[in-house]
C-alpha cells in the first residue's frame, strides 16, 4: 500500500490522474530551514522527514513524502503566512525566472538494505530521496493584479504564493521542465522510483 504524507490536494490530484492507487496519511513535522541548508537540501530533508514520520506509524506501507519550494535569488519561499506575505512573494517573483524545487522520498522496511539506514526507525528501513526542479517564468505584475490575486485567497497554501493550475496560469508563458513539478509533484520521478521497489 503506498501511502502519501501530505494533505494536499494536487499531489493526490496528480496521483490519481498517473492512476497511482494511494491512501493519505499527513505528516506533522517542523518546516523551518537550518541556518545555510541551500534550497534542494532543504526540500530533500523535508520530504525524507515527511516520509519516515509516516513510515514509523505504518512500517508496512511503502510511505511518499514530499516538499515543494519556489527559489528566487536563493531565497526559498515556502507557504505565506497572511495576504501581506503573499504580496511580498509575488512582487519578488514579477517579471523573473524563478525555480520550484519539490523533494521527493520513498520509505519503506526491507530486510537486508542496500540503501541508506535511517538512525532512528523501528526496523531497517530504505529510503530514496530525489528532487526536480523546473524553472518558471512569469510576467510582470501590477500592484492591482497582485491585490486582486491575493484577494481571491488562492495564494493562501501555495509555495511561492501561486498556483500555476489555477488564476495565476494567465502570468505564465514559459516554464522548462516538468509541470506537474510545479502544481506539487514530479509524477514522472515518483513513478519511477515506485517502479524500482516492484
Amino acid at each position: 500500500m503506498l501511502v502519501l504524507a501530505s494533505a494536499s490536494p494536487r499531489r493526490q490530484e496528480l496521483l490519481r490522474n498517473a492512476g497511482i492507487s494511494f491512501t493519505v496519511q499527513p505528516a506533522d513535522i517542523d518546516e523551518t530551514p537550518r541556518l545555510g541548508e541551500a534550497p534542494r537540501d532543504y526540500a530533500e530533508r523535508l520530504a525524507r522527514e515527511k516520509a519516515l514520520a509516516v513510515w514509523r506509524l505504518r512500517p508496512q506501507d511503502l510511505v511518499l513524502g514530499a516538499d515543494t519550494i519556489v527559489v528566487v535569488d536563493e531565497m526559498i519561499l515556502g507557504k505565506p503566512v497572511d495576504a501581506a506575505d503573499s504580496t511580498r512573494m509575488l512582487r519578488l517573483l514579477s517579471g523573473r525566472v524563478h525555480r520550484v524545487i519539490t523533494g521527493v522520498c520513498v520509505a519503506e522496511a526491507v530486510a537486508s538494505s542496500q540503501l541508506p539506514l535511517a538512525s532512528n526507525a523501528q526496523a531497517p528501513t530504505a529510503f530514496e530521496t530525489g528532487s526536480e526542479t523546473t524553472l518558471v517564468t512569469m510576467n510582470e505584475l501590477s500592484d492591482e493584479e497582485i491585490r486582486d490575486y491575493v484577494a481571491t485567497g488562492e495564494p493562501m497554501d501555495k509555495a511561492g504564493a501561486y498556483a500555476i493550475q489555477g488564476r495565476a496560469s494567465r502570468w505564465i508563458p514559459r516554464i522548462e521542465g516538468d509541470y506537474s513539478n510545479v502544481v506539487g509533484l514530479p509524477v514522472a520521478l515518483v513513478y519511477r522510483m515506485l517502479n524500482e521497489r516492484r
